[in-house]
């Protein structure tokens, strides 16, 4: 196809790191799997427009952060793939692990 690659700095635990096509270089499909129950969830990243799952994100060299409609925080590590969420509430709220990996 001919499309040169670009890497991304998004590295893998194992130290790969990720590159995709110029095509979709500025998006990240990820599948976060939870560390204690193994659920997965698959997230979008859109680096050129600031954006996980189409909502609002922060993005800078080592990490991505972002509110869900809920609240909940989400903060991502860019360079080992750790996702945090946290949920706030009235009874001190908690936290849940996630490590991402791209698809």
């Amino acid at each position: 196809m001919g499309i040169p690659l670009k890497t991304l700095g998004f590295v893998l635990p194992a130290g790969v790191a990720l590159t995709i096509g110029t095509a979709a270089a500025d998006t990240l499909r990820l599948r976060c799997t939870n560390d204690a129950s193994g659920s997965p969830w698959d997230i979008v990243v859109d680096l050129d427009h600031r954006r996980v799952d189409n909502l609002a994100a922060e993005v800078n060299g080592g990490s991505i952060s972002w509110r869900d409609p809920e609240n909940r925080t989400y903060e991502l590590d860019r360079g080992t793939g750790a996702l945090r969420m946290r949920n706030a509430s009235s009874t001190g709220g908690y936290y849940l692990y996630y490590t991402c990996r791209p698809q």
